[in-house]
């Protein structure tokens, strides 16, 4: 039960920090939020939505297992597993404020069509093209081993679902058509996720 509560706290740590911080950081150096609101219906309007199911999930998932409503997943349910999960939660709390900031006034929450920020090809955007989602990504995959339950596990693979069909689906294409040659030339030497995996042709 504590480790199902310390990993509840993580993830309202995870949604103050990726967001709530952020975001005032961006208004104080912007005057603006950095929210791009996607057009109804698109593929990041559902992307969205498919975001606020995991949300309800992993708190469905922790409620659950504070309750004992649905067991663990067997295999998953070991004291080694849980603290790996909460350092590599940890890690990627921290990782997403890291990446965030690194992106300077360039950080957005969606894509605006008619938008043309720089391109952030330096620091860690060098090694991976999208750090960020690598490191929610990491930080759901620390959550879940921390409560490795059903309902956690379908948060844990909708979100990765999510995360690709956004990146593939509505960054790439916009970064493409933003910056043209300049981002395909980026693309063919930087992973999308993992170093060097992941590369676009050029």
């Amino acid at each position: 039960m504590v480790t199902t509560v310390v990993a509840l706290v993580l993830f309202v740590v995870w949604l103050v920090v990726a967001f709530g911080v952020r975001i005032l950081i961006a208004v104080r150096r912007t005057g603006e939020t950095g929210i791009r609101p996607p057009a109804r219906f698109s593929t990041q309007w559902w992307g969205e939505r498919c975001f606020h199911l995991v949300a309800v999930l992993a708190f469905a998932g922790t409620a659950a297992d504070l309750t004992g409503f649905l067991p663990r997943i067997a295999p998953l349910d070991h004291p080694a597993l849980r603290l790996i999960g909460a350092i590599i939660a940890v890690c990627g709390i921290a990782a997403t404020l890291a990446c965030q900031l690194a992106m300077g006034n360039s950080w957005r929450i969606g894509v605006d069509e008619h938008e043309r920020t720089p391109l952030v090809t330096t620091g860690i955007f060098a090694v991976i093209r999208n750090p960020i989602f690598a490191a929610v990504l990491l930080t759901a995959l620390g959550l879940t081993l921390m409560v490795p339950n059903p309902l956690s596990l379908t948060g844990l693979v909708l979100l990765t679902a999510t995360v690709e069909l956004l990146v593939r689906a509505v960054e790439e294409p916009y970064l493409r058509r933003a910056h043209g040659a300049a981002y395909l030339h980026y693309a063919a030497r930087v992973g999308r996720f993992l170093p060097y995996i992941g590369r676009l042709q050029s």
